[in-house]
């Protein structure tokens, strides 16, 4: 059941949170990919090296998801003038456990710096976020915190979230943490994920500054 429970808690956070670009419906940021920043983006996401020698894990590369949506009652921040210059995403999962990694490459500094003022910073942005993503919960689900987390300034763009998630299916009541560390570098924006049982919860900061240096660590772009 926990790996089900993790993937169904882990589809419904990636409705509400992606690194960078997040568009509303109708007003989407312009994707153009270009060789070199398709190579850089992919350089910049979980590679299975970074999760240590232990066996068991599965999952790797994927089509990055391009599609992510921000849009509430009064605020559907502009992409339109971000142009996305290369993709790339990655999922593990191991037992009790799922990591879910996407790096985008815009055309600009300038534009990274508008689209994180825009959809990170922004005062509507927090309350956008937690509310899609408690609409996106499936039946059986509830959101019982969603939170900014303290996180490391690693890098210039830096911001962290915490969802508690409590799952009823045949009278057995399970509650899963998911973890958002976004962090962003010159023109690359990076996502990291974090799933794991509650109680697993306190160990998971370290491992994810850990991964976060790392994937910064090869930023290139």
């Amino acid at each position: 059941m926990q790996r089900a429970v993790l993937a169904a808690v882990f589809a419904a956070v990636a409705l509400g949170i992606s690194s960078g670009a997040m568009a509303s419906s109708s007003d989407r940021a312009r994707v153009s990919f270009t060789a070199a920043d398709l190579a850089a983006a992919k350089a910049t996401v979980l590679h299975r090296t970074d999760l240590g020698t232990a066996g068991g894990w599965t999952g790797g590369p994927k089509k990055p998801d391009l599609t992510s949506t921000m849009n509430c009652p009064g605020y559907a921040p502009r992409q339109s003038d971000l142009v996305v210059t290369g993709a790339a995403e990655a999922d593990y999962h191991h037992s009790g456990l799922a990591l879910q990694s996407a790096a985008q490459v815009l055309k600009t500094r300038t534009m990274v710096a508008l689209d994180w003022r825009r959809t990170v910073t922004s005062p509507k942005a927090f309350s956008c976020l937690r509310t899609m993503l408690a609409k996106s919960l499936p039946a059986g689900q509830r959101l019982v915190l969603f939170q900014k987390q303290p996180f490391p300034k690693l890098a210039q763009y830096t911001a962290a979230y915490r969802a508690l998630v409590e799952v009823s299916a045949g009278g057995r009541h399970v509650r899963v943490v998911a973890d958002i560390v976004l962090v962003g570098r010159s023109r690359t924006e990076l996502s990291l994920s974090v799933g794991a049982p509650a109680a697993a919860g306190s160990s998971l900061p370290a491992a994810e500054v850990r991964l976060a240096k790392a994937l910064l660590a090869r930023v290139r772009a």
